[in-house]
C-alpha cells in the first residue's frame, strides 16, 4: 500500500501534520523568483493606463507583500464587473502574467462596456517559492469561505464583497503541473495523514465549471476559442479528468462553493476556472499566457453577447 510517508519524507503514516511537521516542511521552502522584479514592476507599468489599489498585506515572518489590484480607470456604476484573479496557488505562472497580460494587451478594449477588476496574484508568498500553499501549509484555493484560515483568501473576499452583486464573469486562471503528482498531492496525502494514491495529469488545457449553476455554452466558447493556442486535455480511459466525468470537451465541473474555490466568491452568472498545462513539449510559456489572455476574452465576449439578470444567482 503506497502511504503518505512512502510518498512523501515528512509525517507519519496515517496522522496528520501538527506544528512540527509544518515547521519543517517550511524550513524547506526557499524563494526561487521574486514578487517584486516580476509581478509588482508589471503591475507598475500598468499604472499610467489603470487604477491601481492595494487590497491587503501579508506579513509572513520576515516577509511583506503588497496585494494589488488593477482596475478599469473609466470605472463606471452602471457596467457589469469582470472578476480576473491568478496566483490563487502561486506556482500556476501563466494564471499571473496571463492575468497582467491580459490587461496590458486587451484591457483598453473593453473600456465603456464593463469594469475589470484584476487581481494578477493572489498568493505572492507561493508565487516566489512555486508553491500551492501558503507558508503555515494551507491551500488558498480550498480557503475561500467564512472564517478562512488563508490571509490570502480573505483579503481578496473582502475586495470583492462591496461589488461581488455586479460581477458578470469571474475568471480564475490556473495550471495543472507534472508537479502536482511529484510534490503537491503527496503533500497533501501526507498533511492530512491520507495514503497517496497515484494519478495521472491531465495532457492540455481544460476548465472546470460549476456543478451546481453550471454554463455549458459559456464553457466551450472559451474551449473553441483556445483550442488553436494550445491542445484540449482528452478525457482519460474512464472517462475522467482528476475522477471528475468530462461533460464536453475539456469541461469537467466541480461542487465549487461547497470546495470553497477562489470561483465561487461573486456568485457570478458566468464563471469558469481554467486549467493549463505548461510542461507539455507541445507548448511553450508564451502559448500558456495566450491561452490564458484568449480564454479571458472570449469569457468576456460571450457574457457581453448573452447577458444574464443576476437575481438567478444571488441565493449564493
Amino acid at each position: 500500500m503506497n502511504t503518505a510517508s512512502a510518498a512523501y519524507s515528512i509525517g507519519t503514516p496515517g496522522v496528520p501534520w501538527g506544528d512540527v511537521e509544518r515547521a519543517e516542511w517550511l524550513s524547506r521552502q526557499s524563494r526561487q523568483r521574486s514578487y517584486a522584479s516580476e509581478v509588482l514592476s508589471a503591475i507598475e507599468r500598468l499604472r499610467p493606463r489603470f487604477d491601481v489599489d492595494q487590497y491587503g498585506c501579508l506579513d509572513y515572518a520576515t516577509d511583506r507583500y503588497p496585494l494589488m489590484a488593477i482596475r478599469s480607470r473609466s470605472w463606471r456604476e452602471d457596467l457589469p464587473v469582470i472578476l480576473i484573479t491568478g496566483g490563487v496557488h502561486g506556482y500556476e505562472t501563466s494564471g499571473v502574467h496571463g492575468a497582467l497580460q491580459f490587461v496590458d494587451q486587451h484591457g483598453a478594449e473593453y473600456a465603456g462596456r464593463v469594469n475589470l477588476l484584476v487581481a494578477p496574484c493572489v498568493s505572492p508568498w507561493a508565487y516566489e517559492r512555486i508553491h500551492r500553499w501558503n507558508p503555515n501549509a494551507v491551500d488558498p484555493n480550498r480557503s475561500f469561505h467564512p472564517d478562512s484560515a488563508a490571509g490570502e483568501s480573505t483579503a481578496l473576499m473582502e475586495m470583492v464583497a462591496p461589488i461581488q452583486d455586479r460581477v458578470l464573469v469571474h475568471m480564475d486562471l490556473h495550471e495543472t503541473t507534472d508537479s502536482d503528482e511529484t510534490e503537491f498531492r503527496p503533500a497533501l496525502a501526507a498533511r492530512d495523514g491520507q495514503p497517496f494514491e497515484p494519478g495521472g495529469i491531465p495532457d492540455g488545457f481544460y476548465l472546470v465549471d460549476d456543478s451546481e449553476h453550471p454554463q455549458p455554452d459559456f464553457q466551450q466558447a472559451i474551449i473553441e476559442a483556445v483550442a488553436p493556442i494550445t491542445h484540449i486535455a482528452p478525457a482519460d480511459a474512464n472517462g475522467e479528468i482528476f475522477g471528475s466525468p468530462v461533460v464536453a470537451r475539456g469541461v469537467i465541473q466541480y461542487p465549487i462553493k461547497q470546495l470553497g474555490l477562489c470561483a465561487s466568491i461573486t456568485g457570478a452568472p458566468y464563471t469558469t476556472t481554467t486549467e493549463v498545462y505548461p510542461d507539455s513539449p507541445r507548448v511553450t510559456p508564451e502559448q500558456c499566457n495566450a491561452a490564458q489572455v484568449t480564454a479571458v476574452r472570449a469569457a468576456i465576449d460571450y457574457a457581453l453577447a448573452h447577458q444574464q439578470g443576476r437575481g438567478t444567482r444571488s441565493a449564493r
